[in-house]
């Protein structure tokens, strides 16, 4: 499954490549309880159509009125729940009021490029010059971080989130479902001929050859989480000992307390570095009372989700132009 930021600008080539005009809808500054974080995106067509969101559908509404009577001929920022009245209208929260930048997009380069590169597991920094409406493309960098000064537009783009679950057993299935929903691309990991030939999850691309192997072989990266749910230590500890020396932002294990406390002293008898054990979540979750699968799913992946917000978050704090813009 695609990541937001890239559906939204493979649907926007879309349009430019047959013809039809597009602007692009970034939120660049929000007060109090706003929706949508900056850098949220929103494509629109001359002809009304859009892909993403800025706020929960009333802005949207509005700005698909605005640009399909009068198509911009140049970038303009515009306010959204200034006055309590407004807010109540457009649907934001108390006290919440936001600023989006609407960008007619002058050629397709430069969103050719963001694709052509996040399709490659690449984060983009976009700049956008308001002042001529050009828009350039660079590989983001550490130092990359969203900025606004009211003159350049700096968004880094193309995290493409996945989720890798060993084991394909019944919770596998819900997590994958759960996953897919919340944005993740997932790959599942069973060598179990048995569970292989049961697994019926469409999206969810099941990797060939043993847990190790397949984690080696799809590569996890920063943006990548692992959670192993097999039951079985041949199993789980094979796909734990390569993912715990990774740089997935997650590594999580289905089990309970004492099965934890047994798992992390095998994994020490191996070539892992006490820092390296301490990176696993294991019972992996956060408490609910969990009984069912279902459950269960839900709180690995809640988990999961916070530690996904928490890096989307310092991505996108906004930094001041001259130390936070793109850095090729």
């Amino acid at each position: 499954m695609n990541s937001s930021d890239l559906y939204v600008l493979e649907t926007a080539l879309a349009w430019l490549q047959a013809g039809t005009a597009v602007a692009l809808v970034t939120v660049v500054e929000t007060w109090g309880s706003a929706p949508r974080p900056v850098g949220s995106l929103l494509a629109v067509a001359e002809d009304g159509r859009f892909v993403g969101s800025v706020s929960g559908g009333c802005i949207e509404e509005h700005l698909v009125e605005r640009i399909d009577r009068t198509f911009p001929d140049k970038p303009y920022v515009t306010s959204y729940g200034v006055s309590a009245d407004e807010a109540r209208r457009f649907g934001l929260p108390c006290g919440g009021t936001m600023a989006v930048l609407v960008e007619p997009v002058q050629e397709g380069a430069s969103i050719a490029g963001c694709v052509e590169e996040i399709r490659q597991r690449r984060r983009v920094c976009r700049t956008l010059d308001m002042d001529s409406g050009r828009a350039t493309v660079a590989l983001a960098t550490g130092e990359s971080r969203f900025s606004y000064d009211g003159k350049t537009l700096s968004n880094v783009l193309g995290t493409n989130w996945r989720l890798v679950i060993v084991g394909a057993g019944h919770l596998a299935r819900y997590l994958a479902r759960m996953a897919l929903m919340l944005d993740f691309s997932v790959y599942v990991s069973d060598p179990r001929l048995e569970y292989r030939a049961q697994w019926d999850v469409p999206g969810a691309v099941l990797l060939e050859g043993m847990p190790d192997d397949a984690l080696l072989a799809l590569g996890m990266d920063a943006c990548t989480a692992i959670v192993t749910t097999a039951h079985d230590p041949k199993v789980d500890d094979m796909a734990l000992l390569e993912a715990l020396k990774s740089e997935a932002f997650y590594v999580g294990a289905l089990g309970s307390p004492r099965t934890s406390a047994k798992r992390r002293i095998r994994l020490g008898l191996f070539d892992l570095a006490p820092a390296q054990i301490d990176r696993l979540q294991a019972p992996a979750g956060i408490p609910i009372g969990s009984h069912t699968p279902a459950e269960i799913a839900l709180s690995m992946l809640a988990e999961v989700v916070a530690r996904r917000s928490a890096l989307i978050a310092a991505q996108r704090a906004p930094q001041p132009a001259a130390a936070g813009g793109c850095v090729s």
